[in-house]
């Protein structure tokens, strides 16, 4: 019988449970949806940056930018940093920006930033979005449209308020039932699929598909259907993360993109937002020490941060293991966010692929248990090839490293480096990356995000088949990079300004 799919159940709260309950009750209007969560098991709440995918998530799911912006203390995005990470040496730093331009210019701006002797950053030659990230800028005047920008643009945000806005959000506009209780088990159905879940002091709660966003320990996923683990620590290699958030001082600039800094063995995240920065020592416990990374951690503070005061911090430690499931979907079980996999948060990949799990269920929804074990199977294969770009285009980020440390050169040996990636490099020493390369429709970081890397660590551009654009084309970036920078505000005023609005003009009607 092809039983239909009306009822799902989710189980988990966080920033996956909530985003995977709002954006299908938003895309799916006519299912039932329930999300359970245990009332005493605390988030990871870590995830501060989203791409711009999450523009779309919003306005799908009907939450006002504003709305978002002052609730979740969140900030704008527009890229990445990287500081420090091809030799360490004074000046040592590129943008990978969240604005390109179209793959046909990108080959000869470049080229003819080459032919000019590279003169400046590669990515202040390519778009003007370098220029306005460098000033603290904000994307968006405040008069434009909800999610309208003068550049592409994600955001950073606090994770523990947005899951609190997200649950707010489902439970009182959107109709989900939330039930705080522990899961304890499940029951079968004669196929072998979760016929509902055994819940502790209350009654088993059936469904049709089960989402399972219960973190790291996979309960539903792992724990009932048996996934098995793709441990990826062989090319990635961090495994341990120190985290603290420091107040900043009022009027302080906040800055337009993640900042990544390179230390001994690892890195720093740094994320700016109105009232504080989220900052984090990532490591390889085989390489450093937790008492060593908390060293560091704290005199990156000091030097970094104005006004702070490291002996006030308690860091928290993150453990977590480097891979992904060998399945996502098995049965009537969809795992989503954490329970899926984690690497380390270098390119703010954990929420996108909780956005991108969502829309390829929603867009490709089983109408009935009979289609699902086929959607699974899609689902499956798109996904696993999804991480195993991530793995490798995280994995680039280190292996043109110059930096001389023992965790720097392991990171580089041949050995460590996927057989796709070094094949990739070999290429585009004759060519760019292109289409050919990242075919798939959505690719999570395009020829344009690798060129970004190669180039911002060094890598040459190759000359043979480019024509190279007029010295005018580059003068137009700088042009528009002036105009930018005279006629946006900044991240900061227009953030207080926004927080400064009257509380009645906080949440439409």
């Amino acid at each position: 019988m092809n039983n239909p799919v009306q009822h799902l159940v989710i189980v988990g709260g966080g920033t996956a449970g909530w985003l995977s309950a709002c954006m299908l009750a938003a895309r799916l209007p006519e299912k039932r949806i329930t999300l359970v969560e245990a009332p005493d098991i605390p988030t990871i709440g870590v995830g501060e940056g989203t791409w711009p995918t999450m523009r779309e998530t919003l306005a799908t799911i009907g939450i006002a930018e504003a709305e978002f912006l002052r609730e979740c203390d969140a900030s704008f995005k527009q890229g990445s940093r990287f500081d420090g990470w091809r030799d360490g040496s004074d000046g040592d730093s590129y943008l990978h920006p969240f604005s390109a331009p179209p793959p046909s210019e990108m080959r000869d701006l470049a080229a003819a930033w080459q032919r000019e002797g590279a003169r400046g950053a590669f990515a202040a030659a390519i778009t003007p979005q370098h220029a306005v990230c460098a000033a603290n800028m904000a994307p968006r005047q405040r008069a434009m449209p909800d999610y309208a920008g003068a550049l592409n643009y994600g955001y950073h945000l606090d994770a523990g308020k947005f899951a609190a806005l997200l649950m707010r959000h489902a439970t009182t506009r959107l109709g989900v039932t939330r039930i705080a209780a522990h899961v304890t088990g499940v029951t079968r159905a004669e196929n072998g699929d979760i016929a509902a879940l055994v819940l502790r002091g209350a009654a088993p709660l059936a469904g049709d598909l089960f989402l399972d966003c219960s973190g790291q320990a996979g309960i539903l996923i792992a724990g009932e259907c048996g996934a098995g683990w793709v441990d990826r620590s062989d090319v990635s290699f961090n495994d341990r993360a120190l985290a603290v958030q420091v107040p900043v001082l009022p009027g302080s600039p906040i800055a337009a993109q993640t900042i990544g800094t390179a230390h001994e063995a690892g890195w720093f995240w740094d994320i700016g937002l109105p009232s504080r920065r989220g900052i984090g020592c990532v490591y390889a416990s085989r390489f450093l020490t937790d008492d060593r990374a908390a060293e560091i951690l704290m005199a990156y503070v000091a030097a970094k941060v104005p006004g702070a005061d490291p002996a006030s911090l308690t860091p928290r430690k993150l453990a977590f293991m480097t891979g992904h499931r060998d399945r996502f979907w098995i049965g009537n079980c969809l795992a989503v966010g954490l329970s899926a996999g984690f690497i380390e948060p270098l390119e703010a990949s954990a929420i996108v692929l909780i956005e991108l799990s969502l829309k390829a269920l929603a867009e490709n929804f089983p109408q009935g248990r009979a289609s699902m074990d086929i959607h699974a199977a899609r689902f499956n294969e798109l996904f696993r090839y999804r991480w195993d770009r991530i793995v490798e285009f995280l994995k680039l980020h280190y292996a043109l490293s110059e930096r001389p440390e023992p965790y720097w050169q392991a990171q580089r040996a041949a050995e460590t480096i996927p057989q796709r990636l070094a094949e990739c490099l070999a290429l585009w020493r004759e060519q760019s990356p292109s289409v050919w390369d990242f075919p798939r429709v959505d690719e999570m970081f395009p020829a344009a995000s690798q060129q970004y890397v190669l180039h911002g660590m060094g890598f040459p551009v190759p000359l043979s088949g480019a024509a190279p654009a007029p010295s005018s084309r580059l003068a137009e970036v700088t042009a528009k990079a002036r105009a930018l920078t005279a006629a946006l505000p900044s991240a900061r005023d227009y953030l207080d300004r926004l927080a400064a609005q009257s509380p009645a003009a906080r949440i439409p009607a």
